[in-house]
């Protein structure tokens, strides 16, 4: 009869035992690896909406930026909260923007952004139509262009590659999920 309350108490330090274990690898995970961030605001609809969350790739497992890249950044006008953008252009890459056709070229290319859901307007905030980019920084707009404060505004201007937090990767919401790319060919 003595042995059956020493094998409970056994099984409650081994379940006790894995249980931390569990805890300090979600904990490194989610503080190391991936991020979750909520959305604010409506620039990235119809990709991301306001108030999904995103699972992002930190830093450690993303270096390397590139063209289309939906990132999560902190930036000095938002000291709050991280914003979500896309990157359209790094370091080096010059951009053109014609708000007569909606189109945006980078290097002499235009994009090909089926993310899109209506033709882009002239933001009321500036008259940004040519740059190029500082070598350590990257240009990024919003997937709604016309509702979206971005590198086009001196609010954000050009997003320093050290300011980047990670790559979003996949969205959570309420009545979806799923990765953020799905819909980029």
């Amino acid at each position: 009869p003595k042995a059956a309350p020493n094998k409970f108490a056994q099984d409650i330090y081994v379940m006790l035992h894995d249980l931390v274990y569990i805890l300090a690898a979600v904990t490194v995970l989610f503080t190391l690896l991936i991020r979750l961030v909520t959305v604010s605001g409506p620039s990235m609809t119809s990709t991301l909406l306001d108030r999904d969350y995103v699972a992002v790739l930190s830093n450690v497992l993303y270096r390397d930026v590139k063209n289309g890249d939906v990132v999560v950044a902190k930036v000095p006008g938002f000291e709050d909260e991280p914003i979500v953008k896309r990157v359209i252009a790094v370091g080096g890459q010059t951009v053109d923007i014609d708000y007569q056709t909606g189109t945006v070229y980078v290097d002499g290319e235009a994009l090909d952004e089926p993310y899109l859901n209506e033709p882009m307007e002239e933001p009321w905030y500036e008259d940004l139509t040519s740059v190029t980019v500082p070598e350590g920084s990257v240009f990024v707009m919003g997937d709604n262009r016309n509702n979206s404060t971005d590198s086009r505004s001196q609010f954000v201007g050009f997003v320093p590659r050290d300011a980047i937090l990670g790559k979003a990767v996949f969205r959570i919401s309420l009545d979806d999920f799923g990765s953020i790319y799905k819909n980029m060919k």
